[in-house]
């Protein structure tokens, strides 16, 4: 009777003995732990949720920062893509779709994923550099080679006979930059000094301008054979299924098709007057939260300043906002052109929004006539 209590105690100890050692090296993280954080930190998912033509900057971009995160962290980090018309992209967030950062095409959008989801702040802008806008952008003409149109300036786009290919925009911000940089050009050329929109005393020069201009975008669209939802679409019709006599196109977008589709084929042709295009980039405050991506997410974008993510930016095609670090020979491609500031002409994107491009505004009005 005694020899088998002995043996009851002894297996009642090495059972508590077992279960303890287990118990400890779960705590200590041994063998019962997630791989990733036994190697350091859980691997991390972001998603950007960008515009048509970025596909390839972030192509370059994406992998440079997740070298640069596991070498800061110790961390990896996987960035998803999602690309379509600006607009579009921009009612998916607010539908649903989680990004975790947005890089669109304009202010209004990103300020629409604030106001209409309440995803972010409304001060989302001040929170980077530049307005939050690491590179910059312009409109520019694509023309087929030889430019068999002669196509010089906004002018030539209503001449008989050309076919114009631009996006839709009430789907696109490249398109609302498109028509807002054709109606800056009809502007100037009706006042000659685009001060005047800003002296009370020209006020009825100014009407008679902005009747003018609206005169000439209405033109415009009437040459305008099919209206795709994004530029990168546009930009297919135009160069691959050889639709139109030209593109009105983002420059990097121009740039792309003259250097990968092959420079025997189209020929850039940089108007008199564009406009200033500052594509923003934005964390959205409610997806991070809840997936503990804030961290990454920001450095994500502040990466974008970093003197490497400049020159990623440079080589393709984007202006960057600091140019000191891009390699001089991506610079020099850039061509000198007046841009306008939507500031400055148009009062802005949420007024400019609200006039030409909300449901029942000045383009829906002119393209049901022009159609």
């Amino acid at each position: 009777m005694a020899d088998s209590k002995r043996v009851v105690v002894v297996a009642v100890v090495l059972v508590t003995a077992i279960v303890l050692g287990l118990i400890l090296i779960r705590i200590l993280g041994g063998s019962g732990a997630d791989p990733d954080e036994t190697a350091g930190k859980r691997a991390v998912t972001l998603l950007n949720v960008s515009y048509d033509p970025t596909r390839e900057l972030y192509q370059e971009f994406n992998p440079a920062f997740a070298r640069y995160w596991k070498a800061k962290t110790g961390q990896d980090v996987v960035i998803e893509q999602s690309h379509g018309g600006a607009g579009k992209q921009a009612r998916a967030v607010i539908d649903g779709l989680k990004a975790d950062v947005v890089t669109l095409a304009l202010a209004y959008d990103i300020d629409a994923i604030a106001r209409q989801g309440g995803l972010l702040a409304a001060d989302w802008q001040s929170r980077l550099p530049e307005n939050s806008a690491p590179y910059t952008s312009t409109i520019v003409f694509l023309v087929r080679k030889d430019n068999p149109k002669s196509i010089r300036d906004w002018d030539d786009l209503v001449k008989p006979g050309v076919e114009v290919i631009t996006p839709n925009p009430k789907t696109s911000g490249g398109a609302r930059w498109n028509y807002l940089a054709a109606w800056a050009f009809a502007l100037k050329k009706e006042l000659g000094d685009l001060k005047a929109l800003h002296h009370p005393a020209q006020a009825a020069q100014v009407e008679q301008a902005q009747a003018r201009a609206r005169e000439f975008v209405a033109e415009l669209h009437k040459h305008v054979p099919v209206l795709d939802s994004g530029a990168r679409g546009s930009t297919n019709t135009f160069a691959q299924r050889g639709i139109g006599d030209v593109l009105l196109a983002w420059e990097n977008e121009a740039f792309l098709a003259v250097n990968e589709l092959g420079p025997d084929k189209f020929d850039i042709v940089v108007p008199s007057i564009s406009i200033l295009a500052e594509p923003p980039v934005a964390v959205i405050d409610k997806v991070v939260e809840k997936k503990g991506t804030r961290e990454v997410a920001e450095e994500y974008l502040k990466y974008l300043y970093s003197p490497e993510g400049q020159r990623i930016v440079a080589r393709h095609y984007y202006r960057p906002a600091y140019p000191q670090h891009a390699d001089p020979a991506d610079l020099e491609r850039f061509p000198d052109v007046e841009r306008v500031r939507i500031d400055e002409v148009f009062g802005g994107w949420r007024k400019a929004q609200e006039t030409h491009f909300n449901d029942g505004g000045v383009f829906d009005q002119i393209y049901q006539v022009s159609k």
